[in-house]
């Protein structure tokens, strides 16, 4: 055999064994290399994308039962404004329910009428306590109090405690009843509380008895 035909021979060979080498060497790493774990987002859902109404750390629950506190208004009708923007940076703490002047409003539960007040925002007001002393109802922008309706006085929920309007700073193109739920403290102060958002709560609400008695 010819010197150039070993010569010849021996890179064929040289050039298989190399080739057979890198297909090993990269079969051993593919088995030995872990593939990368994929990340998987959780979907959030619906109930975690909902907001809630939170409630002070103090507090274990929301008042339940309410009745709708205008006449004629259905839970349908309402609208979220509780974190709506207000003058001085204020937030309005409340929701807004639109009515006519002079439509009925109604005390949302039992409960004992604390202080009747004439405030340059909320105009006739009326602070209501429950009986047990953990929550006070605020109703604001009055027309007018109920007929006698006075401090002190023991009311209950579905009496007529006053009529809508638009004392205070309300439009007057646009009555109606500012109304607020507020937590309050040990010291049991109309005037101290911690707002909670009344929206979930008068969404449940019953709406109006189909009549409702005069305040006393």
């Amino acid at each position: 055999m010819r010197l150039s035909q070993l010569i010849v021979i021996g890179v064929v060979l040289g050039l298989g064994l190399g080739w057979w080498l890198r297909r090993d060497a990269a079969e051993t790493t593919a088995v030995s290399t872990p593939a990368t774990p994929l990340t998987v987002m959780a979907t959030p859902t619906a109930e975690a994308a909902t907001p809630r109404a939170s409630l002070p750390a103090s507090v274990d629950a929301a008042p339940d039962g309410l009745l709708l506190p205008v006449r004629g208004v259905l839970p349908s009708q309402l609208r979220d404004t509780f974190t709506d923007a207000r003058s001085e940076g204020r937030v309005h703490d409340a929701i807004d329910i639109m009515a006519d002047a002079g439509t009925p409003v109604l005390a949302v539960a039992d409960g004992t009428v604390e202080k009747l007040f004439d405030s340059k925002r909320g105009g006739l007001t009326i602070y209501q306590f429950e009986p047990s002393g953990r929550w006070c109802y605020y109703y604001a922008h009055l027309q007018r109090y109920a007929d006698g309706l006075s401090e002190k006085q023991v009311i209950k929920r579905g009496d007529v405690i006053g009529y809508v309007g638009s004392t205070g700073n309300a439009s007057a193109q646009a009555p109606h009843l500012h109304f607020e739920v507020h937590v309050l403290g040990p010291e049991k102060q109309w005037w101290k509380g911690e707002s909670i958002n009344p929206y979930p709560l008068l969404k449940s609400a019953a709406s109006t008895p189909g009549a409702a008695s005069a305040a006393r």
